[in-house]
């Protein structure tokens, strides 16, 4: 079954203003009170995109909720709505790994995002104007909340798994230590308990970039200027560290591009026609303060902090089946850390393991090579009973 509305009693507006519409407008709903932040400010009113494929049971036992990266919106497939292939479109759909003939599958676009969701920009209602940089500190944990409390206004209170790669991935694991007890099964891929230095380092350079492109005016740039010097410099780093050295060389070695010409310092090689071109689209895509929101959330994540260590925070989850994915060549969140949050999960008497894949496509493999990551879904949703298994 295509994409469509739970039909439950609910609210339907039109998503806030972003940077640049998605190609259809997905379905919407507006909390029912003012949403308290992690660090105390309040959102007088808070707006979540989302998308659903498949159909809830009778026994509403077979919700599946699946958390995005940084930038992805929530098309994670096609639709009625929306024929364009979404950003996991494999991995969706009837026969597929998440299989929506038996899982309903609903996926938000994240609080602080701009396809939809409240974020930075949106327009403050007490004010008119967008929120910019008056949005309040955002955190992993309020995304998941926000998840939460959408689920809330749609009826639904349980979970048959929670899914999230990358970004997701954290805010997949902070649902879980917010609301243990609304859960059985969760799957994180391409992620980590918390940034190393080394990805910190990286998000830190991307933040910088836009904000010290002129246009960023100190974030008030006007939807219609945004800072496109910065938003493409850290969109060329965001790629080069979300593929491998080796996928570089295989796909591209040393070879030229003719369609530069003779500019001095041109793009003289494929490579940076590469990163050139996905830079160009993420500009005409993404909103340069929402990246600064949701890059720094990420940094400041820690699942330690849920009781004081990574092995206290580990109890709450002792009752879960929990399957962690990674891949050799992922750089940004590499194989030490997600061995690290195993072993401690497994300590603390969950159902906790590590699947490691030999993928030459780094970080982002999980978006591209389905014949790797496919497998690991479908073999993880076999072991998620439901009635309609």
């Amino acid at each position: 079954m295509t994409a469509q509305t739970i039909a439950f009693p609910i609210e339907r507006r039109r998503p806030a203003a972003a940077q640049a519409a998605p190609e259809s407008t997905p379905h919407s709903l507006t909390l029912p009170a003012p949403f308290r932040l992690r660090r105390g400010a309040v959102l007088p009113q808070v707006t979540l995109a989302y998308e659903t494929w498949g159909e809830l049971s009778p026994t509403r036992d077979n919700v599946v909720l699946l958390f995005t990266g940084l930038s992805p919106r929530a098309h994670a497939r096609s639709s009625a709505d929306d024929p364009s292939p979404g950003w996991w479109e494999e991995m969706i759909g009837p026969g597929n790994p998440i299989d929506t003939d038996r899982f309903l599958v609903v996926c938000f676009n994240q609080l602080g995002s701009c396809f939809g969701s409240t974020g930075p920009a949106s327009v403050n209602p007490e004010t008119g104007d967008r929120f910019g940089l008056t949005f309040p500190a955002l955190t992993i944990e309020d995304i998941a909340r926000a998840a939460k409390a959408g689920l809330s206004a749609l009826g639904i209170d349980r979970l048959a798994a929670v899914v999230g790669p990358s970004m997701g991935g954290m805010a997949a694991l902070a649902f879980a230590l917010e609301f243990p007890q609304a859960l059985d099964h969760l799957l994180l891929i391409s992620s980590a308990h918390r940034c190393s230095p080394f990805a910190i380092a990286v998000h830190s350079l991307q933040r910088e970039a836009i904000r010290t492109d002129p246009q960023w005016q100190g974030g008030a740039y006007a939807p219609e200027h945004p800072p496109v010097h910065g938003m493409r410099l850290a969109r060329k780093m965001g790629m080069i560290s979300y593929r491998s050295a080796d996928e570089w060389q295989h796909r591209f070695g040393r070879e030229r591009t003719e369609r530069w010409g003779d500019a001095p310092f041109g793009l003289e090689f494929e490579v940076e026609s590469y990163l050139e071109h996905h830079a160009n689209k993420f500009v005409a895509a993404f909103d340069p303060n929402c990246y600064l929101y949701l890059s720094r959330a990420m940094d400041l994540f820690d699942a330690g902090e849920h009781g004081g260590s990574l092995a206290l925070a580990a109890q709450r989850l002792r009752r879960l089946r929990i399957q962690v994915v990674g891949v050799h060549t992922d750089i940004l969140f590499t194989l030490d850390q997600q061995q690290q949050l195993v072993d401690t999960l497994s300590a603390s008497g969950a159902q906790a393991s590590l699947v490691a894949l030999d993928s030459i496509q780094g970080h982002d493999a999980f978006l591209v090579d389905m014949d790797r990551f496919a497998p690991v879904v479908a073999d993880f949703f076999t072991g998620v009973p439901t009635a309609r298994a």
